[in-house]
């Protein structure tokens, strides 16, 4: 089954959504408003709104009130990316030109830093507390993660701690505070939207883990980019970690850099598939998948938690 076909009963849910985050990018000037438009038009999965339209389902549920917490999580996420394309000097994401590529490394921060700021004025219609402190100490850690993956681009020594506390702020955590804004707008008693936040951020670690296996297995064509295009960027993920225990692969690896020419870097791309490696990773991403569904035993029955299970399912074993 498809994943969009898991929560089809949220169609109307997500076109309103979707309606939403086209108007909220809205700008006076053209420029920026053509940028915008083009990365949210570029596509995506939406899969944070759908986990914060799930996450409410579980009280109650009004889209008029949750749609002032998903767009605005889909947009930091946006943002995300529009920045993270100047920071990697991507030029192309979901086989479309990247906005610095179409335009310039200037515009490209000045999108990403109007689409966050849309985000932010529009959460403002929530008014919880709870809300706001959950989405500022995301945005913090969010940050941090950023800041962390650009120390330590082509730094070939670090370990599969650094990895695994670099994916939690840069994917999982954005997942998990999906799921638990959700629940929270939707005046979700505290055990229930904590046990939310839990299985988001399970959920996200398998996520990220499998996203970084797909870079490696996944053709061109699927990828949107490159096969790869992680390591050549100088993003050591956990695939290329476990590989580097070989030392004739680790060798080889250190002097990857985005100068390697493309024989030199098909080699290590082919010796890192054939070293067990992506397979250790998968073991990895199934252990997190299996927390999280462990946790959604603890959850209320309703249909949101058997869409949650079948979407983690999913999102383990997705081959792209």
């Amino acid at each position: 089954m498809k994943l969009k076909m898991m929560y089809s009963y949220l169609n109307s849910d997500i076109n309103a959504i979707e309606k939403e985050l086209e108007s909220t990018i809205e700008a006076q000037s053209p420029l920026l408003r053509q940028a915008s438009l083009h990365t949210l038009h570029a596509g995506g999965k939406r899969i944070r709104p759908v986990f914060v339209l799930l996450g409410g389902k579980f009280g109650q549920y009004d889209i008029n009130v949750i749609k002032n917490v998903a767009v605005p999580l889909e947009l930091i996420h946006m943002a995300s990316l529009v920045h993270d394309d100047v920071i990697d000097d991507a030029e192309i994401r979901r086989g479309q030109p990247t906005i610095k590529a179409k335009w310039d490394n200037r515009i490209a921060m000045y999108t990403g830093d109007y689409i966050f700021a849309r985000a932010l004025e529009l959460i403002g219609e929530i008014k919880n507390p709870l809300a706001h402190q959950i989405l500022a100490d995301t945005i913090v850690e969010l940050s941090v993660g950023e800041i962390e993956q650009i120390k330590d681009k082509y730094n070939f020594d670090q370990n599969l701690r650094d990895y695994l506390r670099r994916i939690k702020r840069k994917t999982a955590l954005l997942i998990a505070a999906s799921c638990q804004l959700g629940a929270v707008a939707s005046g979700v008693e505290e055990g229930v939207h904590k046990n939310l936040y839990r299985f988001g951020y399970y959920v996200g670690m398998s996520f990220q883990i499998t996203d970084d296996v797909l870079d490696f297995t996944s053709t061109e064509q699927e990828l949107g980019k490159p096969a790869g295009s992680d390591l050549l960027q100088g993003n050591i993920t956990l695939p290329v970690l476990y590989a580097m225990r070989d030392a004739n692969i680790y060798e080889k690896l250190k002097k990857i850099n985005e100068n390697s020419t493309s024989n030199e870097f098909q080699e290590v791309l082919t010796q890192i598939k054939q070293s067990g490696a992506i397979e250790k990773s998968l073991e990895i991403s199934d252990r997190y998948l299996a927390k999280a569904l462990a946790i959604l035993e603890e959850l209320p029955p309703n249909k949101a938690k058997k869409t949650l299970r079948d979407i983690a399912k999913f999102i383990g074993k997705r081959k792209y």
